[in-house]
Formats: C-alpha cells, sequence, structure tokens
C-alpha cells in the first residue's frame, strides 16, 4: 500500500458519502468532507477553524468537552474499533438528526494526541423506521390484551 499516492486517498476522503470530520486538539474542525456537507449543510469553508460545538446539542455540549479534554490529555479514548456511537446532532437550518460515527485518536509524531477523527452516518430515517415499527407493535400488543 505505500506505493498508493496520498493524494488518492484524499480524494476518496474527500468525496466518501460518510461525514469525515476531523477536528485538532483544541475542538476546532480541520477537515471536514462532502458528507459532512451533506449530513449537516454546512460547506468546509463554513466551517473551517470553528468549534465542534456548531453540531452539538447544547445539553451534551459538557459532556462530550469533558470526555474530549480528558482524551486529548491521556492520548487514549475509551471507545475503540468495535464502537460504534449514537447520538443527536444540530444541521446548518436548526434541524436535529441522528448521527452513528467511530471516532479515532490520531496521533503526532512525538506520540502526543493531535487530533480526533469520526467517520459519520445520518441515521435519522433508519431512526424513525425503527420508532414506527416499535409504536405499530405496542399498539398491536396494546390491542391484544383490550378484551
Amino acid at each position: 500500500m505505500a506505493d498508493l499516492d496520498p493524494a488518492v486517498v484524499l480524494g476518496m476522503a474527500d468525496q466518501a458519502p460518510d461525514g469525515i470530520v476531523i477536528v485538532d486538539r483544541e475542538g476546532l474542525v480541520r477537515y471536514w468532507n462532502q458528507g459532512a456537507e451533506r449530513i449537516f449543510g454546512w460547506s468546509a469553508a463554513e466551517v473551517a477553524g470553528r468549534s465542534l460545538d456548531l453540531i452539538i446539542p447544547e445539553k451534551h455540549r459538557r459532556r462530550h468537552h469533558d470526555g474530549f479534554v480528558a482524551a486529548m490529555a491521556s492520548g487514549t479514548s475509551r471507545y475503540g474499533a468495535d464502537d460504534l456511537l449514537a447520538v443527536p446532532a444540530l444541521t446548518a437550518s436548526g434541524a436535529t438528526v441522528s448521527i452513528e460515527f467511530s471516532v479515532v485518536l490520531l496521533t503526532a509524531a512525538d506520540g502526543t494526541a493531535s487530533h480526533v477523527g469520526a467517520v459519520i452516518r445520518d441515521v435519522t430515517a433508519r431512526r424513525a423506521q425503527e420508532k414506527e415499527v416499535r409504536r405499530r407493535l405496542l399498539e398491536t400488543a396494546s390491542s391484544r390484551a383490550t378484551p
């Protein structure tokens, strides 16, 4: 794989349908691909250098901040390669979407944590379908239980 041109890898990341976001150790956006633009509604130019708080709902910001700071300080994350996280997120229009994402702690040449990368998928439609199925199952169960 060493012969793969880094520009090819970057081109793939730029065009990936899933959102790919990288923030620096201060939590400022340093990379935002086309998938992230589609999911969240902000262009890469609009979010460059801004805090990731723009997609984090207010009630979740403190928890995210505390976990982020701890990971940067320790150089480790409590989330592993098999962890898929699910949270609500905000779009440019102010709407809330459901996202799932995996997270990777990136290190500098000296081994210290320097960035965090995430691969993000919008699962809003799937979550709505799942909620509707649960509602119908409860409705059916309730109607069967009533004589």
